[in-house]
């Protein structure tokens, strides 16, 4: 992110969002979900920062997060990789709540809604809620962006960070204040929550399988090579998009991926289970990985699969 570009976002959410989220202050990520979901959203680079604003007439913002990521997803799979963190107890709360802002009654758990995002949640209480700038207007609806380069975006940046720094260190360790650069959020490190990453490897693998090409997401889940409960991060190249059946296989050690990305069938899966001849199709098969090779799978990863996890 360079200074030319820097800004942040201010959007629209209701009270129940807020308020639900409010009460949980221990949130890595948050999904503020558009319920149209037609469009992705773009306003933001990745580490900008995005403020909460209650809906008219409590012409206030209440709260900041960064963005992290955007895409649109089913609402079933929304709510599988974020749960509580998309503002509601239940997925049924959640749906109902969808069903009224879209004033419809037909809505299905394969609806698509617009995901942003964010890291980093903090809300503030109401002694500390901003006046939003003049420029923001009363009939706006989802939200508005502002330069940190103009006189609006920079007041509001300014008095959003000196909250953050009396709210707690969570902000601090992922982001630092340069003056020089007009007090632009400056990114240091790039933390994914659970539902960030799984999102983010969706995405990254072109919503199909890396395996089978399977398409239907959803049944595609998100593996990490090394499990979080064995030193695995939420890291995009510690993750490889599979299908559901697969990544049992893969979790268990009955197939694996080498460093050289070729998929391996081990031999236990036949004399264990007298089968395993729908995945032997795809011995040696190279598997599909991006084409940014910094976000490929880890070739450190696949070997401590390969050595660790694999029953070849």
């Amino acid at each position: 992110m360079t200074s030319r570009d820097a800004r942040l976002f201010v959007g629209v959410t209701d009270s129940d969002w807020f308020r639900f989220l409010r009460s949980r202050p221990d949130l890595d990520e948050v999904n503020f979900w558009q319920p149209g979901g037609g469009t992705v959203f773009q306003a933001l680079n990745v580490g900008e920062p995005f403020l909460f604003k209650l809906k008219f007439p409590v012409h206030r913002i209440v709260g900041c997060a960064f963005f992290a990521h955007a895409t649109r997803l089913p609402v079933s799979i929304a709510w599988d990789a974020f749960g509580e963190k998309n503002g509601a107890a239940t997925f049924e709360q959640m749906f109902d709540r969808i069903r009224r802002l879209r004033r419809t009654a037909r809505v299905t758990v394969g609806d698509h809604i617009g995901c942003v995002i964010l890291r980093d949640p903090c809300f503030f209480t109401e002694a500390d809620w901003i006046e939003v700038p003049p420029s923001f207007s009363p009939q706006i609806v989802q939200g508005k962006g502002y330069s940190l380069r103009e006189q609006e975006g920079a007041a509001l940046w300014a008095a959003v960070q000196e909250r953050l720094l009396r709210y707690g260190p969570r902000s601090q360790v992922a982001y630092r204040t340069d003056e020089a650069m007009y007090g632009e959020p400056v990114l240091v490190r790039q933390r994914l929550g659970q539902g960030t990453f799984r999102v983010k490897v969706i995405d990254l693998y072109a919503r199909q399988c890396a395996v089978t090409a399977e398409r239907a997401l959803p049944v595609l889940e998100a593996a990490h090579i090394m499990p979080v409960s064995r030193g695995g991060q939420h890291r995009l190249d510690n993750g490889v998009l599979l299908r559901s059946d697969v990544h049992t296989l893969f979790d268990d050690g009955y197939v694996t991926v080498t460093p050289d990305y070729e998929f391996r069938v081990s031999e236990e899966l036949r004399d264990k289970f007298d089968d395993g001849e729908t995945y032997r199709p795809f011995q040696t098969r190279r598997i599909w990985v991006p084409v940014d090779a910094d976000l490929r799978p880890s070739r450190e990863m696949l070997e401590w699969h390969n050595a660790e996890v694999y029953q070849g």
